[in-house]
């Protein structure tokens, strides 16, 4: 089954006023099935982003299709989506528990399994601990695994990680490997670019 499929997608962006638009994305294709751990390799300033971001419809594509589950983007496909931003934004005042809080909740999960649902991925990034800590207090390394977590809470069928290790210390890349291969493991699909 495919989880995702995308059909020659371009995207044009103008640089500045006078210039010309500048083609970012000239027709990229590719699938991921379901189980696959996909990796999207390339160099800086490829489109990688650009892509996910169009992929998820944070921009719009100029042209081509993109399909979920068969079909194109819904609303309703966001609780069966996790998401880890390149440069995720972390509500500071809050702490990892009501951080979680509030993805459970944009994603329309119903309440009464969150407790359950939120201790699993903090045992899982290895964050139990600073579960009522401050983000602002959360090192680089407990801020991704955080936002791991949160692309985890709602138990989803498919993973997208947009460079989960920038700016990670050595052994932030170790914990966040391993939480990878676990994913992995336990035939979670996954999309890391």
């Amino acid at each position: 089954m495919k989880i995702l499929e995308v059909q020659d997608i371009k995207k044009k962006y103008k640089t500045d006023f006078y210039k010309k638009p500048q083609t970012i994305l000239k027709g990229i294709s590719f699938s991921v099935d379901k189980g696959q751990f996909v990796g999207f390799i390339g160099p800086n300033g490829a489109g990688k982003t650009t892509t996910i971001k169009c992929i998820l419809e944070f921009v719009f594509a100029d042209s081509g299709k993109v399909l979920f589950f068969g079909e194109p983007f819904k609303l309703e496909h966001r609780a069966r989506l996790g998401f880890l931003p390149e440069r995720p934004f972390f509500q500071e005042f809050l702490t990892g528990i009501e951080f979680l809080k509030l993805h459970w909740n944009l994603c329309q999960k119903p309440s009464g399994d969150f407790v359950a649902a939120a201790e699993k991925v903090l045992t899982q990034v290895k964050l139990s601990h600073a579960k009522n800590k401050k983000l602002k207090e959360y090192s680089k390394g407990m801020l991704q695994r955080i936002g791991i977590a949160q692309a985890l809470i709602t138990k989803p069928e498919f993973l997208i990680f947009d460079e989960p290790m920038s700016g990670l210390d050595p052994d932030g890349r170790i914990l966040i490997k391993q939480i990878l291969r676990n994913l992995k493991e336990n035939k979670m699909t996954i999309l890391m670019s």
